[in-house]
């Protein structure tokens, strides 16, 4: 930092690197949350606030906690459990948002200090040994026996209510969160795991993983539990090895792909062309034509059952996850 800050030079050169060494020495100082605040507040010179899991703090640079409302929320900036900001009225500072910044960086750095990352991944690994699993959950105050869920979000999801940390997936970077029993439920887009004991917590993790994989707009969370024995084929199913009646969904344009989402639905081959505004004739032909592709008719009772199977199947094969506003016509 110093080596760039010397290279870019100008006026606002010093003032850059007495935020960054500020927040250096609060951090390696273990400062908790007030005591960054308040770092923060010295700096800009004005009330640093930020709310964390719906708590809100405020510290003026005196270090008191304000009793008026925010009157803005000025350089505001995400951090793992919540936002930060700076009050200030008027024009920005030149450092106000690196304050902000570095402000939000030292609260993920004090929050992973009291929820280390490695313990929870080591809890949801499968290939990690039973005894390390159960050492790691010693580690979060948890027996083998303890209920909890494990609740999967995208990693700029939803901030954190317990436990949690982020996690390579075949599907990107997620977001893994212990809960308890205790605990209120997330926003979404989320895919809550089924309850387990805490020494079973990969499958938990598994579960929720499909889960936020099949979340929605319309249906932002899905708890695995409500997929019954389908999410015993979900957790069957290979992404990099899909069935040939998945391939087959996968294949389709959007178009066709709506065409046979709504053949599928509708009472009546009649009903249908009405729903997607065609004439009878044609859907009937378009009927025929998709009875060929997909090597089974989809409006009979085992057709139906296939195409629910493979629908579902394709969305957890989609590299592009399913939380992120996209339905499954847009394929």
């Amino acid at each position: 930092m110093r080596e760039h800050v010397g290279r870019t030079g100008g006026p606002e050169a010093a003032e850059i690197l007495e935020v960054v060494a500020h927040f250096d020495a609060l951090v390696l100082a273990g400062t908790g949350p007030d005591g960054l605040l308040r770092g923060a507040a010295v700096l800009s010179g004005v009330v640093a606030g930020a709310e964390r899991r719906g708590r809100v703090s405020r510290r003026d640079p005196d270090g008191r906690a304000p009793a008026d409302e925010p009157p803005v929320r000025a350089a505001e900036r995400s951090c793992a459990t919540g936002t930060v900001w700076l009050e200030r009225v008027g024009p920005p500072h030149a450092t106000d948002a690196l304050i902000a910044e570095r402000l939000a960086v030292a609260l993920d750095l004090t929050e992973a200090r009291r929820h280390p990352p490695g313990t929870l991944q080591t809890v949801i690994d499968p290939a990690r040994p039973r005894d390390e699993r159960i050492a790691a959950l010693a580690g979060l105050g948890l027996t083998p026996a303890t209920p909890i869920r494990i609740v999967a979000t995208r990693a700029d999801g939803t901030p954190a209510a317990g436990p949690a940390t982020a996690v390579p997936t075949r599907y990107g970077l997620l977001r893994a969160e212990l809960r308890r029993a205790d605990a209120s439920p997330p926003g979404g887009p989320a895919g809550l795991g089924p309850w387990v004991r805490a020494d079973h917590a990969p499958d938990s993790w598994e579960s929720a993983v499909i889960a936020l994989r099949l979340t929605e707009p319309a249906v932002p969370v899905v708890d695995a539990t409500d997929l019954g024995a389908l999410l015993m084929l979900a957790r069957a199913h290979d992404p990099g090895d899909p069935h040939p009646d998945v391939a087959a969904l996968a294949r389709l344009d959007a178009r066709t792909a709506r065409v046979l989402q709504v053949l599928v639905e509708a009472e009546s081959l009649r009903a249908a062309a009405v729903t997607l505004g065609m004439h009878h004739s044609t859907l009937q032909a378009r009927h025929g034509t998709l009875i060929r592709d997909l090597g089974y008719d989809p409006r009979t009772a085992t057709g139906k059952v296939r195409y629910a199977a493979a629908e579902l199947l394709l969305r957890l094969t989609d590299r592009n996850p399913q939380g992120d506003g996209k339905g499954t016509a847009e394929r």
